[in-house]
């Protein structure tokens, strides 16, 4: 990530809607909220496929922005503070755009509108702040569909009875006790999300590094078969 990215406390999507980059210290006090409000807002008709199937609706055949759309009433029920600076999607409600047809979201008392293109542009930033990959795959056939769906279910079934164990935490207890990191239990309270990732990513990046220098200087790694991207512990 950038500097401007990397010290950033806001994120201005444009002049009405700001992203907030919150620190370790409020997501450790409300991450099931945090995380499962991110995962709604980010969501793609993939990640949905089980509950778009309970509702009857091909997750093939619907876009992320309908999908959007979808779980909007339920979104504008939640607090959504510490991630949008100051918007209340409570404020909002669907609407048609005069120009083109296209459903859009918007505050009829000060005239803010959330369309397709700026919804994407809040899904980019979160999942580059957190390090979420989108999924977006197609299965092949219509029998390959109806078994990724049943697939997913029996993972959702079993992750349910299982206890949800936090992601943050795991990852403080492991970077405060490599070397590499300064912080301690304390202190790394203080960091955004993004300063935190940033940090988890360049270490995991240099440790391995590290182990394949060892291994070139041992002989059991070939220099020559690796990439530049391998060669240079320093992330971009």
């Amino acid at each position: 990530m950038g500097k401007s990215t990397l010290y950033e406390t806001k994120h201005k999507i444009n002049d009405f809607i700001t992203i907030r980059v919150p620190t370790i210290k409020d997501i450790i006090e409300n991450e099931d909220d945090y995380y499962g409000n991110v995962a709604l807002i980010v969501a793609t008709p993939y990640d949905m496929m089980v509950q778009l199937d309970d509702m009857k609706i091909d997750f093939t055949q619907i876009n992320e922005w309908d999908l959007f759309l979808l779980l909007f009433n339920e979104l504008r029920t939640r607090d959504l503070s510490l991630i949008f600076d100051g918007l209340n999607l409570r404020d909002f409600v669907t609407a048609e755009n005069k120009q083109n047809g296209n459903i859009i979201l918007v505050n009829p008392k000060t005239g803010v509108k959330i369309d397709r293109a700026i919804h994407d542009q809040i899904c980019r930033y979160l999942r580059k702040t957190l390090r979420l990959q989108k999924n977006d795959k197609r299965p092949a056939n219509e029998e390959a569909r109806k078994f990724l769906i049943e697939r997913t279910r029996t993972k959702l079934k079993r992750r349910r009875k299982q206890l949800v164990e936090s992601q943050i935490e795991k990852y403080i207890v492991a970077l405060v006790n490599t070397s590499e990191f300064p912080y301690t239990y304390e202190s790394v309270l203080g960091l955004t999300i993004n300063q935190f990732y940033a940090s988890l990513h360049q270490i995991v990046k240099k440790i391995k590094y590290d182990k394949l220098m060892i291994g070139c200087y041992a002989g059991t790694v070939n220099m020559k078969e690796l990439g530049q991207n391998e060669l240079n512990w320093i992330s971009n």
